[in-house]
């Protein structure tokens, strides 16, 4: 049987979801835990062998996790032909991967605070911030309210509003037009996690196949059509799906989209006096994510020192381009670390 989905059949055949939940391997990086704030904090910590390296923390959204960031923390830690190196950090959110569940109420200005413990815990004083989709709004925080230590931010995904009454570019109006499709058509997984998040948690805890499908379907849905059709693509999404049945994650990591701000509401909370980034920051913005958004809209919330488009990914930027994430972040950080 093969699961009728827009998601390669290769990778939708339950059997094969099967096989490869039971030959996963995850101990690819260095991997700890620590206690914070009563939560349990799980992470990769990857530290370059060069002195001047720099601490980047890094985080991601749903459906993601830690894994998202494979293809980046070897090419960032290393440091190879002289480029610039880093600390790589990259936590599991709250109620994903091996990291707790947060009690109720839990926020992601919440969990901001507790990655910068987890910074300040590991002996760095000043970091740079790395993230996407919720983990937009973990760096938001930190730039906005912990510049102090957090010194650079670069997101690959970040909403802003459109001064009012302005003339659309081209790619504006394309950009628009596939906003409003996703938010009208592709909402039905984040309605049910906002309102119902026990309901598919139960639904799929213990099944790798409604996990993948579950999953899968945002990967191909919110990625760049030409990075799909790939054995890493399907590598990545068969990945992602085992460590959310290892680590019985599903209903937890659903959790973010009931306690935090809506989708709809994005721009708008972005403009918020108390969400202005104050650090520098950076976006790139990828012509195939959700919502990708234009540097006279970013430009609005915060210190924007650094804007680029790209046309080679979407939502997942450093598993698409993980090399083009690469180079600009250590563009941005090359110019505007300052620890």
């Amino acid at each position: 049987m093969v699961l009728s989905l827009d998601i390669n059949t290769r990778a939708t055949s339950p059997q094969c979801a099967i096989n490869y939940v039971l030959r996963w391997d995850h101990r690819g990086s260095p991997h700890f835990t620590t206690e914070i704030e009563g939560l349990t904090i799980h992470f990769i910590h990857q530290k370059s062998n060069k002195a001047d390296a720099i601490p980047l923390l890094m985080c991601h959204g749903w459906p993601g996790s830690f894994y998202e960031f494979s293809q980046v923390i070897n090419p960032l830690s290393s440091g190879a032909d002289g480029k610039s190196s880093f600390h790589c950090v990259v936590p599991s959110l709250p109620g994903f991967g091996w990291s707790s569940g947060p009690p109720k109420g839990w926020t992601l200005q919440q969990t901001a605070r507790v990655f910068h413990t987890l910074m300040q815990r590991l002996g760095y004083k000043d970091f740079v911030f790395q993230g996407g989709d919720w983990a937009h709004w973990i760096g938001r925080e930190l730039g906005a309210n912990y510049s102090d230590s957090c010194k650079v931010v670069h997101f690959n995904f970040a909403p802003a509003p459109l001064p009012e009454g302005v003339e659309l570019t081209d790619r504006e109006k394309e950009v628009a037009g596939r906003v409003d499709d996703w938010l009208e058509n592709h909402m039905g997984y984040a309605i049910m996690m906002r309102t119902r998040p026990h309901t598919i948690g139960w639904m799929c805890q213990d099944n790798p196949v409604a996990i993948m499908v579950w999953l899968g379907e945002k990967y191909n849905e919110a990625a760049a059509p030409q990075n799909q059709d790939s054995d890493s693509w399907r590598t990545h999404i068969l990945t992602t799906a085992s460590i959310y049945y290892f680590s019985n994650c599903v209903m937890t990591s659903s959790l973010p989209y009931y306690e935090n701000v809506r989708h709809e509401n994005f721009s708008e909370f972005a403009m918020k006096p108390q969400n202005r980034i104050k650090a520098p920051f950076g976006y790139t913005s990828f012509y195939w994510d959700t919502e990708p958004s234009s540097k006279r809209a970013v430009e609005r919330t915060g210190n924007l020192v650094f804007y680029r488009e790209r046309n080679d990914g979407g939502h997942f930027a450093c598993l698409e381009s993980h090399d083009g994430v690469c180079e600009d972040r250590r563009e941005i950080v090359g110019k505007y670390w300052k620890p």
